[in-house]
């Protein structure tokens, strides 16, 4: 190995050791969803239309997953042709548009939901070091939104994570 490229800044390290475990679980998970005719981000949208429930709108979906809301429109769209969602304009507000999961979308979330791979991979750590691990985490995603200013209600707590 080419010591020329050995960082000494412990914060660049971690993050990239950070970036290298998400890499390498993201694509177990693809490994893993291969066959099932939808993919890793597409399997996450199920997860979060899910789990906002009936109050799921394109925008709030575009915060749970950190996306531009033209990103998350477009995945939607493709996920609505795919049969897997539903997009219907709100009975009250006539410009708000909700989001819910068809009997082919929920299938799909049920299958996707066993995710092997990501419990094979956090396997690694025992029941409390999971748990520092998501306090960890949450930690740097609420350090990290506060840097961008924004205003932001978290879908996923610390006690939720474990």
């Amino acid at each position: 190995m080419d010591n020329n490229f050995v960082n000494d800044d412990q914060y660049f390290n971690t993050w990239a050791l950070l970036n290298q475990a998400r890499d390498a679980i993201f694509k177990t998970m693809v490994k893993e969803l291969n066959g099932s005719r939808i993919t890793v981000i597409e399997a996450a949208a199920l997860f979060i239309i899910q789990a906002i429930g009936d109050e799921a709108t394109p925008a709030e979906i575009s915060r749970w997953m950190f996306r531009e809301p033209h990103t998350v429109s477009v995945l939607l769209s493709r996920m609505e042709r795919k049969g897997l969602i539903r997009k219907s304009n709100d009975l009250h507000r006539k410009n708000l548009v909700r989001v819910s999961l068809t009997e082919k979308g929920k299938e799909a979330y049920h299958k996707s939901t066993t995710r092997q791979s990501i419990h094979n991979a956090l396997s690694a750590l025992s029941k409390e070091e999971l748990k520092q691990l998501g306090s960890y985490l949450a930690r740097l995603r609420d350090k990290a939104i506060a840097e961008l200013k924004i205003d932001y209600n978290l879908p996923f707590p610390p006690n939720v994570m474990v």
